[in-house]
């Protein structure tokens, strides 16, 4: 089998280690999507021959492009172009998932911060960017002066609002691969002191019926390689605060050897998973 990676870290530690143990029968051939101009492919993309399988590892509009192109050509993508992009547009999640009766926390757009900062928010509440990136805004809004400093620096940037909802301040962490599900525990980048190393947390460690919706969150959002955040908002209860297309996963024995069980069978079934519907 061929496989592709659309990256461009294939010395991630995810994919390096599903590529060491796919290399000894397969090859793995990784395309950097800043090689890619939105309109066509250049390299291997572009040389006739297409992988059996390709893993978008990257969700950055030429990273979409370059998926979408492949997937024309008949190329199985996962996850696909598509399901990448609904989870980009915090809005699309938002409402894909209240829709779908998930416990997805209640979302409100806003055209840009500036727009917020002139009918500021009653209650304590988080502030999103709209569009999920690198670096994004993410921040927790307890009074019309932090939301004054936050728009010195981000005034234009659509955004999204979620009422702050009083929690441990312990982020769930649980990711997914072929319905296969790792779990860890990360303090909260709203919490005091910010964001912490993720620790080890056993599923059967979960409160109850915690994970039945971080697995019909694949079939909502036709993903097969995700990520879901959750709190707990008060006995038990879990919310989902965000949700990733190809996270990370790093350091959860067992990931790789999933991914690339995964990659296989999507080849050998021509793409006829999760996330081609």
């Amino acid at each position: 089998m061929r496989i592709g990676l659309i990256t461009a870290d294939p010395g991630h530690q995810l994919l390096a280690d599903a590529t060491a143990l796919l290399t000894p029968r397969h090859e793995v051939v990784a395309l950097d999507p800043r090689d890619h101009d939105g309109t066509e492919t250049r390299g291997p993309a572009s040389a006739g021959e297409l992988a059996d399988v390709y893993l978008l590892k990257a969700r950055t509009p030429p990273a979409l492009a370059l998926a979408r192109s492949l997937e024309r050509r008949g190329a199985p993508v996962v996850n696909s172009a598509a399901a990448t992009a609904r989870c980009q547009d915090r809005t699309e999640m938002a409402d894909r998932a209240l829709r779908a009766g998930l416990p997805f926390a209640p979302t409100r757009t806003v055209a840009s911060l500036a727009g917020l900062a002139a009918e500021p928010p009653r209650r304590p509440a988080v502030v999103k960017s709209r569009h999920s990136r690198r670096h994004d805004l993410v921040a927790r809004v307890d009074d019309a002066a932090r939301l004054r400093a936050l728009t010195a620096d981000w005034a234009d940037e659509p955004v999204v609002v979620q009422d702050f909802v009083p929690n441990d301040g312990w982020d769930h962490k649980l990711w997914v691969v072929a319905g296969r599900v790792f779990a860890a525990l990360r303090r909260s980048e709203l919490a005091a002191g910010g964001r912490g190393p993720n620790l080890p947390l056993a599923l059967d460690a979960l409160p109850p019926g915690w994970l039945d919706p971080v697995l019909r969150v694949g079939s909502v959002f036709s993903l097969d390689v995700y990520g879901v955040d959750l709190i707990d908002s008060g006995g038990g209860a879990p919310l989902i605060v965000d949700i990733n297309a190809f996270p990370g996963i790093r350091g959860q024995a067992g990931a790789p050897e999933a991914l690339a069980a995964l990659a296989l069978r999507t080849a050998e079934r021509g793409g006829l998973t999760v996330s081609r519907t």
